[in-house]
């Protein structure tokens, strides 16, 4: 190293929404393994998860309001954050949800699930490039989207399969239980489209 060189400063917030992102990550890896074959253990390390992204965000948001410059526009920052916290916010409600209603999740929870796993890895890739590759970060961000447009399809394609259950009142409170789960899973999907959105955004104004 050269008598003047300098070391990069270190991009605080950016450190943040990298640790948000990768506790996102994990919970969805947890979430895709507990819909597989459900499992207490599972549903206890996806909240934990959910736990310990909600401090991360937490300290993000304290350094937000404590520092008068950062290095992306703060409501960027805020809104990224923001819609990574509620990716995997859903994940840990969806686990509630499936124990409370005592549904053991089928072949279309488990495959949007899958989907929203692989969208989360794409966010994570996304805010990781954000700073030194802002297009390749771009490039993840579109991919996420694109898991959300097939996150849908599955959607609609469950919402459908849903009038094949049976017509007795036993099967007509299954549905609404599905249902209600399906939409759930639907709105952590619009979360990740969101957070691809936000990275969008960042890059737009980086370049």
């Amino acid at each position: 190293m050269g008598l003047f060189s300098r070391k990069k400063k270190t991009n605080r917030f950016l450190e943040l929404l990298i640790r948000q992102a990768e506790y996102t990550v994990d919970g969805m890896e947890a979430l895709r393994a507990y819909v597989r074959e459900p499992d207490a253990k599972l549903a206890a390390q996806v909240a934990n998860l959910e736990k310990e992204a909600d401090e991360v965000r937490r300290i993000l948001i304290d350094e937000l309001n404590r520092t008068f410059v950062t290095p992306f526009d703060r409501e960027d920052i805020f809104a990224l954050s923001l819609t990574i916290d509620d990716m995997l916010d859903y994940a840990d409600t969806t686990v509630d949800e499936l124990v409370i209603f005592k549904v053991k999740p089928n072949k279309y929870i488990q495959r949007i699930v899958s989907l929203l796993a692989d969208a989360a890895v794409e966010i994570h890739r996304g805010v990781m490039r954000l700073e030194d590759h802002p297009n390749v970060a771009n490039d993840h961000a579109v991919r996420a989207k694109a898991l959300e447009n097939r996150v849908e399809h599955v959607y609609r394609e469950a919402l459908g399969s849903l009038f094949d259950e049976p017509d007795d009142l036993a099967g007509m409170i299954h549905i609404l239980k599905l249902r209600e789960i399906y939409r759930h899973l639907s709105n952590a999907a619009d979360r990740g489209d969101q957070a691809a959105n936000a990275i969008g955004d960042i890059v737009v104004k980086w370049l």
